[in-house]
């Protein structure tokens, strides 16, 4: 889970962030609880999945769209 929960959370930058991000945050927090020998990548699934959160924020706020767009 702590895998997983990492490369949905990479992932999540780049595409659904929507979706992905709160999924990373979900499956990092569990293989925390479980016990997880691999801390370090639940934990960085968290951040990331909180920085897939706050990219859709700015993305929201500044163009008012949910997606990315090239160009003016």
């Amino acid at each position: 889970m702590a895998v997983a929960s990492f490369i949905l959370g990479l992932l999540g930058t780049l595409v659904l962030n929507l979706v992905l991000g709160p999924c990373a945050l979900v499956l990092g927090g569990l293989a925390l609880a479980r016990g997880t020998d691999r801390r370090g990548r639940a934990l960085l699934g968290i951040a990331l999945g909180a920085a897939d959160l706050l990219l859709l924020a700015l993305l929201v706020t500044t163009d008012g769209t949910v997606s990315w767009h090239i160009g003016s």
